[in-house]
């Protein structure tokens, strides 16, 4: 992991880093180390990247609220990174099928599909460097000599839309991950995945979404194999969660990683 820059403002230090290729950002308390600390990993949605507004303010809410540390990456053909002359037809024609009011859905799935092929070893591989990280800070004195640290502490996720696309087989995949948050999303082909995730989530559901029908929602979350999920639903479409969900959301990922 290569960090490129630093800086911090209102208690808060944002280090932008890049992984094989990938470029993401860590958020942290400003003068605190990563190791121990809740981890809260963010996947922003299609057409967004890991320093949209939406992703900011999330990683600041989750450090100066409760002290946490956040990570958003770049997902495949976003922000930073490329877009390849497939993630470019993608974008021409689901504009036209939205314009010409048919339905995206399967479409949608099978793109967000192949980006979360690619997404979730990225972040796997973050999450194994942000380990390494959190050793190598406590590895000083007595420590350095024995390779002791703290390592990571409870990690969750926070991820809508295409963020879910990826967030869910991620939480089916990957051990590390003690709860999460998903929704606006829902397709057959995620079944098999939702049925591997075991933590608790809590799933929002936009009523009136045209890109994610409510039939494949709402069976997408019926599909999901946690013991403990909920299902939050609310008119309106795709883009108008409404902010009093954000901050459910924001309490349901702070009570279990505080927990842990």
């Amino acid at each position: 992991m290569h960090f490129t820059s630093e800086s911090s403002s209102g208690g808060v230090t944002q280090r932008r880093f890049t992984l094989d290729g990938v470029p993401g950002v860590l958020w942290q308390p400003e003068g605190l180390p990563l190791g121990g600390r809740p981890l809260v990993l963010l996947g922003h949605g299609g057409g967004g990247h890991k320093l949209g507004p939406g992703v900011v303010e999330r990683a600041g809410r989750c450090v100066r609220g409760h002290g946490f540390a956040a990570v958003a990456l770049d997902a495949p053909g976003h922000g930073e990174r490329p877009r390849s002359a497939q993630d470019e037809r993608f974008a021409t024609e689901i504009g036209e099928l939205i314009a010409a009011g048919r339905p995206v859905s399967a479409w949608l799935a099978r793109h967000t599909a192949a980006l979360a092929e690619r997404a979730v070893p990225e972040w796997t591989a973050v999450l194994d460097a942000l380990g390494e990280e959190a050793v190598g800070e406590e590895a000083v004195g007595e420590e350095a000599s024995t390779g002791a640290g703290e390592g990571l502490g409870p990690v969750g996720y926070w991820g809508l839309s295409l963020g879910s696309a990826i967030g869910i087989p991620l939480a089916a995949a990957e051990p590390r991950i003690a709860a999460a948050v998903f929704g606006l999303t829902g397709h057959g082909s995620q079944t098999e995945a939702a049925e591997r995730v075991g933590v608790p989530v809590e799933f929002l559901v936009q009523w009136d979404d045209r890109l994610v029908p409510r039939e494949g929602a709402l069976a997408l979350f019926g599909a999901l194999g946690s013991r403990q999920k909920t299902l939050h639903a609310n008119p309106g479409g795709h883009l108008e969660v409404p902010d009093a969900e954000l901050d459910s959301s924001e309490r349901f990922l702070t009570r279990y990683l505080s927990a842990g």
